[in-house]
């Protein structure tokens, strides 16, 4: 006599597929069938955030370091220090400003020591190009510095009225330690001998 399938016996019974849920209850079973915690469930990657960078600008100019007539100063301009809150700190600085359309960092080097120190120079060589970032305004400036070692060849000492706060010759091995900024001292140490 042969058993009904319902009776048990040896009947075949069928082999039930099981499902993975979606979502995320997928999250909190692993492939062992133990439950884990919500917080030790991995996460959904994030969206990644759109960044927002600072609109970057080049700037170059050109400037550097006046010998006097007698071969034994160089000519520093001074800045009011904006962090010093008594705002009598100057900080000590080559003559330097903006190269505008159609000069050569050269004639821009000229123009820019007269009008911030009212000396006329003439260049006597190269003393090379620094480059730094800096922020201001909300961008990231670099800068292109274009340095000279010029010869005095006549004018009248006087600082630039809207840029300068004083102007002044030093005796020239005191040059390196007055400088405020390391990337024009260590330009200024390197430069070798400064004679015109």
């Amino acid at each position: 006599m042969t058993t009904a399938p319902s009776a048990g016996g040896e009947a075949k019974r069928k082999k039930r597929r099981r499902r993975r849920p979606k979502g995320p209850a997928a999250l909190n079973s692993n492939n062992s069938g133990t439950s884990i915690s919500p917080q030790s469930a991995a996460k959904p990657a994030a969206s990644p955030k759109k960044r927002i960078y600072a609109k970057r600008v080049d700037e170059v100019s050109a400037g550097g370091l006046v010998i006097d007539s007698t071969g034994t100063k160089g000519l520093l301009i001074g800045r009011r220090d904006l962090k010093d809150q008594k705002r009598e700190r100057l900080l000590w600085s080559l003559p330097k400003g903006h190269i505008e359309a159609g000069e050569t960092p050269e004639q821009a080097a000229i123009r820019e020591v007269a009008e911030e120190t009212g000396i006329e120079s003439e260049i006597a060589r190269s003393l090379g190009v620094i480059d730094f970032w800096f922020m201001a305004g909300g961008k990231r400036i670099h800068k292109t510095v274009h340095h000279y070692l010029f010869k005095e060849v006549g004018g009248h000492l006087q600082p630039q009225v809207t840029e300068v706060d004083d102007v002044g010759w030093f005796p020239l091995e005191e040059i390196v330690n007055l400088l405020a900024y390391p990337d024009e001292k260590k330009l200024i140490a390197k430069s070798g001998e400064l004679v015109i």
